[in-house]
């Protein structure tokens, strides 16, 4: 018998119940457990069918990843779901949960599948950069066609139990798991049905060996949007596999793609973003036991673009939400925008014709900050100005109920200075969402000096209710994100007075994978707003300003950087900026060089990794993961690369604190040296992540 699977009998029925909180994942011991476990009730004569099932709160949902890259325990999956297909008794996963990557792949291997209705049944592995390595890439298209199969493997979504049934993926929805198991056994057996192993079944493959168009358009459609990654395209050619060869040799070319994927950087970055995101919810500092305060009503101040979209966010989680505005106009409109909104993802099919009606009931629109008192969290979305800001704060003190938590949705302004406008400083933090807030995953929660633990692990907990992945920060210009935007920022302001054209930056920038480059980015957030921001503070831009003196804000006004045509936000080089560019050039007597693509993809990302280690030394961020994730679903940075940290592991730190050393001189910008956590490390032959490594050990 196994610590975490057990075999039971009932009747004639063998029950294998895997139970190994907490979500069962297919760790060795598990694997053991099942193979003896369904070995012992074969050979068993009383038995006459077999039931795999799990305890807890799901079926198997994957793989044990925590093993990956180490070596190998036996037994290996495949022989676990051989031993279950070669069973000639029948085999029978009853599904509850979630049923993923090689739990799915588990119940591919037993002659029949039932499921509980919420059930999920899914091939995720893409996600971490990899497919599925234990044959469901032929058995799925076997089980349901190649069409869905390819856009469950190279999407990586998984699909509903009404769905499965539709699509022959399970036989039966049953009401609970072990008793429509056995159930569904017995009847079985009445009938004796034939036992059906995938692996022999070629029935749904047909219509794609015919017409292999089938194939192509669904992994033309499911790969359109997977710019840079490998991982999709391999296992579309796995799933191609199952079409083309014989059972065997398909298993064979989809475990080398496999191999390959594991073994390669991609992978690696897509794994270590998959522990980041869950190791950026542990707060550092935190007492163990700090239970979150109860938010059963939100309130939102501002109904503008960010207000709007965080009350979408709470909205869509089922959250009651008060959206409070100054007059009645500005909340009109904000509440037409959110209706315009969903309304329009209905339509593409997003969410359920009804959804729409449902969630702007969630949302009360009123005028008044009076409107706060029953709301347990107050998020602040108003005009990033520290005097409106304060004013804010100062009338939430007022109106705003004992121990309800006060939020300022601010991406730049000192939350310390914020929190002394109220008498509770205890209840302030900073949640930072980033902008469309209801489709952005980020939420950088920053703590305040006073800050109360549990005020602090109520802002981690909501984020992640409404599905947002929370980075814990501490205070300082801009916190983490956009502190070292502007370190790239103000490199890429620098090249253009070097020789380099927008076009060159941006084009260099979106070949790393970024989704726009910093100049395509500007025209995005309008140009002005900068421009207004640097009269404030007396600062002079002379490219930045020119342009906006010249009326070119961006796309707002179909020219910035670039320019636009009518109805299009696709930026083309304008012959007129390269000619602005180089009359303020030879009006400052600057001259002009050559800048090549490698300088500009250094000096746009070095400077960056750069000012994350200050924020590191700091104790801004409290660990380099943090940075990462803040990265990774902030900005855009490419999964496949990790986030900025991950990625200066992989150049090597020695290599780019001789670059930056290189780059301070030849510009004469003491802001480009080595910050002493980058000098120190590099100078051990040290990572970040050996940083990590040491702090989690102390």
């Amino acid at each position: 018998m196994s610590e975490v699977v057990k075999l039971e009998r009932h009747d004639e029925i063998a029950i294998v119940t895997v139970d190994s909180p907490p979500v069962n994942a297919l760790s060795a011991a598990v694997r053991r457990g099942i193979h003896e476990c369904v070995k012992n009730a074969i050979a068993d004569p009383a038995v006459k069918a077999i039931v795999l099932t799990c305890a807890g709160r799901t079926f198997i949902a994957g793989a044990d990843i925590t093993e990956f890259g180490k070596p190998p325990q036996p037994p290996g999956l495949a022989e676990v779901i051989s031993e279950l297909e070669n069973s000639p008794k029948p085999t029978i996963a009853a599904i509850h949960g979630t049923a993923l990557g090689g739990g799915l792949e588990v119940a591919l291997g037993c002659h029949f599948r039932v499921a509980v209705k919420e059930a999920k049944l899914g091939l995720p592995e893409v996600k971490l950069g990899l497919l599925p390595g234990a044959g469901g890439t032929q058995r799925l298209p076997r089980a349901v066609g190649p069409e869905l199969a390819v856009k469950m493997i190279v999407g990586g979504d998984p699909i509903s139990a009404s769905e499965a049934l539709k699509q022959g993926l399970i036989e039966e929805i049953v009401e609970d798991r072990v008793q429509g198991g056995i159930a569904f056994a017995k009847k079985v057996l009445a009938e004796k049905r034939l036992l059906r192993k995938l692996r022999d079944d070629d029935s749904k493959l047909k219509a794609a060996k015919a017409d292999r168009s089938i194939f192509t358009n669904a992994v033309q459609a499911m790969t359109k949007k997977a710019r840079g990654l490998e991982a999709p395209f391999a296992a579309a050619d796995a799933v191609g596999a199952a079409i083309d060869l014989p059972f065997d040799e398909g298993l064979k070319k989809e475990r080398e793609g496999f191999l390959k994927l594991m073994n390669g950087d991609q992978s690696k970055a897509q794994r270590y973003a998959f522990f980041s995101e869950r190791e950026a919810a542990k707060i550092a500092g935190v007492p163990e036991g700090t239970k979150p305060r109860n938010v059963a009503r939100v309130a939102i101040i501002g109904a503008g673009t960010m207000g709007g979209g965080i009350a979408m966010s709470f909205a869509n989680a089922g959250i009651p939400v008060t959206l409070i505005e100054t007059g009645e106009e500005q909340l009109k409109r904000g509440m037409g925008v959110m209706q315009k909104n969903y309304e329009a993802t209905a339509a593409r099919g997003g969410i359920p014709a009804d959804a729409p009606a449902k969630r702007m009931g969630l949302i009360t629109g009123v005028v008044g900050l009076e409107n706060v008192k029953d709301a347990d969290l107050v998020i602040e979305a108003v005009f990033e100005t520290m005097a409106i800001k304060k004013e804010v704060f100062t009338a939430l003190d007022k109106y705003a109920k004992p121990g309800a938590v006060l939020a300022s949705n601010t991406s730049y302004l000192n939350i310390d200075e914020i929190a002394k406008s109220t008498g509770r400083p205890q209840d302030v933090l900073g949640m930072h969402f980033f902008s469309p807030a209801n489709v952005m995953k980020l939420c950088e929660i920053v703590r305040a000096d006073k800050t109360a633990p549990d005020a602090l692990t109520t802002a981690v907990a909501i984020a992640r209710k409404i599905a947002k992945v929370p980075a814990v920060v501490g205070v300082c210009d801009g916190f983490v994100g956009n502190r070292m935007l502007a370190q790239r920022g103000k490199q890429a302001e620098k090249l253009l007075f070097e020789g380099a054209l927008p076009q060159q930056v941006d084009a260099v920038v979106t070949k790393f994978g970024m989704p726009m480059g910093p100049f395509a980015m500007g025209d995005l957030a309008g140009l002005d707003i900068g421009w207004r921001s640097r009269k404030d503070r007396g600062i002079k831009s002379e490219i930045a300003d020119a342009l906006c003196e010249a009326g070119r804000f961006g796309q707002k006004t179909g020219k910035g950087y670039y320019k636009y045509e009518a109805g299009s936000r696709a930026p083309m080089p304008d012959p007129e900026v390269e000619k602005l560019i180089d009359e303020t050039l030879q009006r400052l007597g600057r001259k002009k060089r050559v800048v090549s693509d490698d300088e500009i993809l250094e000096r746009m990302m070095y400077p960056m990794i750069n000012e994350g280690a200050r924020i590191l030394e700091e104790k801004i961020a409290a660990r380099p993961s943090d940075i990462d994730v803040i990265w990774l679903y902030g900005y855009g940075w490419p999964i496949y690369r990790g986030g900025p940290m991950f990625y200066a592991d992989q150049v090597g730190l020695k290599h780019i604190a001789d670059r930056l050393s290189f780059y301070a001189k030849e510009t004469n910008d003491p802001s480009l040296e080595p910050a002493p956590l980058l000098k120190r490390l590099a100078a051990e032959g040290k990572t970040f992540a050996s940083l990590a490594a040491a702090n989690k050990a102390a």
